[in-house]
């Protein structure tokens, strides 16, 4: 149609009609739908070795060949208006037929060996799980006792009594000269070295030597009060009422050497460390007994670990280098992990750290190849010992503010991640000693390398505490250490 000047008229556009309801949720089921037959149709091109199921339905039963519906109608000339209608799947054009079953795996050769059945990884993740055995209950309670050990170092009035005993001036300038050696030797090393330890670790370090040199004595057999001779043990005896209020749970009989003498000897063995700021003698156990308690003294963060294989000592909380260090008044060591593994040659099976604020299994610092240093830990589940830990750390801390928990529990993380990190290092020198060039020589595989000089110097040799006899006894005399037939005597006097 065109008008008068022959120019022809454009058509009115009408005006739009309005959406159908429940198109755009038609839209939506239909792109789903198409998108899922598109998946399906992948996975069932995918070789039968990477099906879960050696059946599959034909790729045809997924095909939908109808089209998406169209859009509505929107202007007043298009087509009449369809309703959309919901797609569906047709039936196959062919009869269902199962795939071609897939080759025989090849057969591997019998020299191969079979893989290994990883039983060490069985108990992966350790759940704590409460004690109900009668095994694993006394084995808690003997732990709750022990954890009461340094709660007795708390009492400001002893502390005090326990500095009057200390020269506190000559330790404070030992520890001063010895840090300005440390200081001026990182600064030798370049302007952002740190020294290799503070001044309180000097102060513990020289607190040491002077237990060790001056204060504390050790005692084998104590010598006889009369004549002053040698005596020999006759067995335990029941402690006297004086020395019960002392805190002596046993007491060690001896009788002179002496026939002429005879007279017997008592060696009580004192628990309270106050007790033995006047006696000043004993062995391991009085050793770190006292000594944990003058380090508490002092101003420092003390631990008192117990040892399955009865040997005690001392843990130092190291403020310069924000860590846990070993401590051993009895051999006069510092930061020498290693010591008993690789010096004494003995095996660990339980080392637990008492403090007055928790407790915490550090077996994994001091027994660091457990294939050649771990003895067997059959005193409980390690998941019931997880719970008897927690929980004695959890009543140490229970009248604690918020803010000194947060604290604690940010070490306790800085140290697990510390004890993890020894562990990798074990096994990751374990594996270098397995590969072409290692020394282990076709994996008999050695101990893990010491963590420094320090650590390396303390396993040289066996123990020097005690007499020789004693030490072999109790098979801590190291490399050159008696080895004959049949199980070595144990001393009848424990720690």
């Amino acid at each position: 149609m065109a008008d008068r000047s022959g120019v022809p008229r454009r058509k009115p556009v009408p005006p739009p009609q309005p959406l159908p309801e429940g198109w755009a949720a038609d839209l939506t089921i239909a792109f789903r739908r198409k998108l899922s037959t598109k998946r399906m149709n992948e996975l069932s091109r995918r070789p039968s070795s990477q099906r879960r199921s050696s059946s599959r339905l034909p790729a045809d039963f997924f095909t939908d060949s109808r089209q998406p519906p169209p859009l509505p109608s929107r202007h007043g000339y298009d087509a009449t208006p369809q309703q959309p209608q919901m797609p569906s799947r047709q039936a196959p054009a062919a009869p269902f037929s199962p795939p071609p079953p897939s080759p025989p795996p090849q057969q591997l050769p019998a020299a191969l060996p079979s893989p290994p059945a990883y039983n060490s990884l069985k108990n992966l993740p350790t759940v704590p799980v409460p004690p109900t055995d009668t095994k694993s209950l006394r084995f808690r309670s003997m732990l709750m006792s022990l954890s009461n050990t340094p709660c007795k170092w708390e009492n400001p009035g002893l502390l005090d009594e326990a500095l009057g005993a200390i020269p506190l001036q000559r330790i404070y300038d030992m520890a001063q000269e010895e840090s300005d050696l440390f200081t001026a030797e990182a600064a030798s090393l370049g302007p952002n070295i740190k020294p290799a330890w503070g001044y309180q670790d000097c102060v513990v370090r020289a607190l040491m030597k002077w237990f060790k040199r001056e204060f504390f004595e050790w005692v084998n057999n104590p010598l006889c009060s009369t004549c002053r001779t040698r005596t020999l043990a006759c067995g335990m005896a029941a402690p006297l009422p004086d020395e019960q209020a002392r805190g002596a749970n046993r007491v060690e009989l001896y009788q002179c050497a002496n026939q002429q003498c005879g007279s017997f000897e008592r060696f009580p063995r004192y628990n309270d460390a106050f007790v033995l700021l006047q006696t000043r003698r004993g062995r391991c156990g009085e050793w770190a007994n006292c000594f944990t308690m003058l380090c508490r003294a002092v101003g420092s963060r003390v631990r008192w670990v117990w040892n399955a294989e009865d040997h005690v000592w001392t843990e130092v909380y190291s403020v310069h280098r924000k860590r846990w260090v070993h401590v051993d008044c009895c051999e006069e060591q510092w930061d020498a992990p290693l010591l008993y593994t690789q010096g004494w040659g003995k095996k660990l099976s339980y080392c637990i750290a008492f403090s007055a604020d928790g407790c915490c299994d550090v077996t994994r610092r001091y027994a660091r190849n457990p294939a050649e240093h771990a003895a067997q830990r059959n005193r409980s589940s390690e998941g019931v010992l997880s719970h008897i830990v927690r929980e004695i750390t959890a009543l140490r801390r229970r009248d604690m503010d918020k803010k000194e928990k947060f604290r604690l529990n940010a070490d306790d993380m800085r140290e697990d991640a510390e004890l993890r990190k020894v562990i990798i290092e074990a096994l990751a020198f374990n594996v270098s000693r397995i590969l072409p060039g290692g020394d282990g020589g076709g994996g008999g595989g050695g101990a893990s390398p010491p963590a420094d000089p320090d650590a390396q110097k303390a396993a040289e040799g066996g123990r020097q505490s005690g007499a020789m006899e004693w030490v072999r006894s109790r098979g801590e005399g190291g490399r050159n250490q008696f080895t004959g037939p049949g199980p070595r005597p144990r001393d009848p006097r424990q720690q």
